[in-house]
């Protein structure tokens, strides 16, 4: 069961809330959208070759972790092609029919947004396989000896797929993509331009100062990134006159319990139980979701990944353990013979 974290990647419920009413904190061109410079100078090419041809772009897919823009990168996409973009799931589609509805309303040029696309089902993908490549929709109609098959001529579309997966992809659908292209983690100055752009749209004023600290909490992800700048505006606009500076900031994440890398007390107390108990010996999965109370999917979910990425544990074929810069981030000794 997913765990509500301010720093974790996943889609909370108040982030669906805040598109809804602050949709405007997506960038919707390229020059809105900070970082990922060389995906944005791959993707202007693309889309400057489609419109002088007059053709839909190829079809895209973008991996990464999650968090990064993998959905503002479609709809910014889309804009710059002056197409509409329909928005859905892997997991949403179930069924050929559902699949085959989606296709079906399309347009020319209209752009097919799917959220991790490695989802899919195994009779979806084959029905997505010839729409995509040929734009033709085979559909079984009837059922028993009487049935048979219909192809359907589809307007012209793009794909563009979105996984934190890619290897979960089957390769005949990811070799029909023609854009494979990954997100990469930001820089702290872009995370807190990012942050600058975030608070003016939320008629917020933040000092320099207090953007780039939030950057530093941020784990190089926007969309952490946001939810921190909502929390600390909270915090200024209860306690403060409005205004975000170094002393707001933190001030709210000391009340957030959010430190300078951007661990939590959940990421921390990972760290202590596995140090407490077993050193630096390697500790299995089960066994470390046995002593933080989690379940093992919670532990390679929502905590593992980050602290693998700052180097504070690693994986051993006998199990999980604690570097020697985890050690002192936590202001334990390192002792290799414990």
């Amino acid at each position: 069961m997913a765990i509500e974290r301010i720093i974790d990647t996943t889609i909370h419920d108040e982030d669906t809330d805040e598109q809804l009413i602050e949709v405007s904190l997506r960038p919707t061109t390229f020059a809105d959208y900070t970082g990922q410079e060389r995906l944005k100078l791959n993707l202007k090419l693309a889309i400057d070759a489609a419109k002088k041809r007059s053709e839909p772009i190829d079809h895209i897919l973008l991996y990464g972790p999650p968090g990064l823009g993998k959905t503002t990168m479609a709809t910014v996409i889309a804009h710059e092609m002056g197409t509409n973009i329909r928005i859905t799931s892997g997991s949403a589609i179930e069924r050929a029919g559902d699949l085959a509805s989606i296709l079906t309303n399309l347009s020319d040029g209209d752009v097919l947004f799917i959220d991790e696309i490695h989802r899919l089902g195994r009779t979806v993908e084959e029905v997505l396989y010839s729409a995509m490549e040929d734009f033709k929709l085979d559909i079984m109609i009837g059922k028993g000896p009487a049935a048979r098959s219909v192809r359907l001529d589809l307007p012209k579309f793009t794909v563009i797929g979105a996984t934190t997966r890619t290897g979960a992809l089957s390769a005949p659908l990811r070799d029909r993509f023609g854009l494979i292209h990954r997100l990469e983690f930001y820089t702290t100055e872009e995370i807190a331009q990012i942050i600058t752009r975030a608070s003016g749209i939320l008629n917020s004023q933040i000092h320099p100062e207090a953007a780039l600290m939030l950057s530093t909490r941020a784990r190089l992800t926007p969309r952490i990134a946001n939810r921190l700048l909502r929390r600390v505006r909270d915090y200024a606009d209860v306690n403060g006159d409005g205004m975000i500076d170094t002393a707001i900031t933190t001030a709210a994440l000391q009340l957030l319990e959010i430190d300078e890398l951007g661990l939590d007390p959940g990421d921390r107390n990972l760290l202590g139980s596995m140090i407490e108990n077993y050193g630096t010996n390697p500790v299995g999965l089960n066994t470390i979701a046995a002593l933080t109370g989690d379940e093992a999917t919670t532990i390679e979910d929502f905590y593992e990944p980050y602290l693998l990425q700052i180097g504070f544990i690693e994986r051993t074929p006998r199990g999980r353990r604690v570097t020697a810069k985890g050690y002192k981030h936590l202001g334990k000794t390192y002792d290799e013979t414990q």
